[in-house]
């Protein structure tokens, strides 16, 4: 079986497909969980494409 082409990332406001990768903890409003997320910035027009990795009950940075 053949994986099908996984279409290349692009920015939605300038169409580069060059990109920082950054990752981010977000704590809850109670502060009970943190969410993980990872950070895609576009090198062009700097805007930030955000992708949930999951959250956690350990607040431990």
């Amino acid at each position: 079986m053949t994986q099908p082409d996984t279409p290349d990332l692009a920015c939605p406001l300038c169409g580069c497909q060059d990109f920082d990768r950054q990752q981010s903890r977000q704590d809850s409003m109670w502060g009970f969980s943190s969410h993980v997320m990872t950070l895609l910035v576009c090198r062009r027009c700097t805007y930030v494409l955000h992708f949930y990795g999951g959250n956690s009950i350990w607040n431990i940075d």
